[in-house]
């Protein structure tokens, strides 16, 4: 069996942009009122958050600034403390006319490429909350970003019924990204050492990883020779939504073999803080 390759997505965010820029300009005045899946948020709003996504990397990691902020303890106390972060942010932010805001985001993406282009990938950083609490290298937590973006576009996409940015190019990034969470969701799974559960997500941007018990824990690999205990498979439509809270397990058609405990806690995947 063998690691999944890194997954490399520096190069894709201008192309993201562009999609979500040619998406905007395209919007009608109530288009942008549209709701989205997003309690609360029109497609403006979830545009303002993308803005603010930006704003936030640009000044804490490329410029070290630090907002001051209580400790936060536990995940419940992450999710809480961010979602009212990202609520203050969008209510302020509802005064930027939509033209602005392209311009806003057509600025913060140029900066935001330069600074990811100007990182060490296989450095070691800090953790990246959904996938665990060790230390996960640079390239993982800017596929984490991508993936954000990657996001809120198809939240804006399906709420003004316009689909794109699902070709492959754009789409496996977020999927192979999405399975980094695997080993998280089997962190209190207590099972025999080797024991193995597979997931293949079906469609052009999908592909095969397992999640395996070792001694230290549960790893995530591909090419896993021995016979899995579970197999899970969906697609990948559903998958991503799945993985982004999106749908829950009993709507996303998951088909799951062999022992069905075991696949269906793959089901309980969330790769978002959320």
């Amino acid at each position: 069996m063998n690691d999944p390759e890194p997954v490399h997505t520096v190069d894709l965010f201008p192309i993201e942009r562009r999609q979500l820029i040619g998406l905007l300009e395209s919007l009608s005045e109530s288009e942008w009122a549209l709701p989205t899946v997003c309690d609360g948020w029109s497609v403006k709003d979830v545009a303002l958050h993308v803005l603010g996504d930006d704003v936030g990397v640009l000044s804490r990691k490329r410029d070290g600034h630090s907002s001051a902020t209580k400790q936060l303890d536990s995940w419940e106390e992450l999710v809480a403390f961010l979602n009212e972060w990202n609520e203050r942010w969008v209510e302020a932010a509802r005064r930027i006319s939509a033209p602005l805001l392209i311009e806003l985001l057509r600025h913060t993406a140029d900066d935001l490429h330069q600074y990811f282009t100007s990182l060490d990938l296989d450095e070691t950083g800090g953790p990246v909350s959904w996938a665990g609490p060790e230390p996960a290298p640079v390239w993982l937590d800017v596929a984490r970003e991508y993936t954000e973006r990657w996001l809120h576009q198809q939240q804006m996409r399906n709420a003004v019924k316009r689909p794109g940015a699902k070709e492959p190019a754009l789409f496996a990034p977020v999927l192979a990204t999405f399975v980094r969470a695997l080993p998280q969701t089997y962190r209190d799974v207590d099972a025999p050492e080797g024991t193995h559960v597979k997931l293949t997500i079906a469609g052009e941007s999908g592909g095969e990883w397992s999640v395996v018990r070792e001694a230290a824990g549960w790893g995530l690999y591909v090419d896993v020779a021995s016979e899995p205990n579970a197999v899970v498979s969906i697609d990948q439509e559903r998958a991503w939504r799945l993985f982004a809270k999106g749908i829950d397990k009993l709507e996303c058609d998951a088909k799951v073999e062999g022992d069905r405990a075991l696949g269906n806690r793959l089901l309980d995947t969330v790769s978002i803080i959320a």
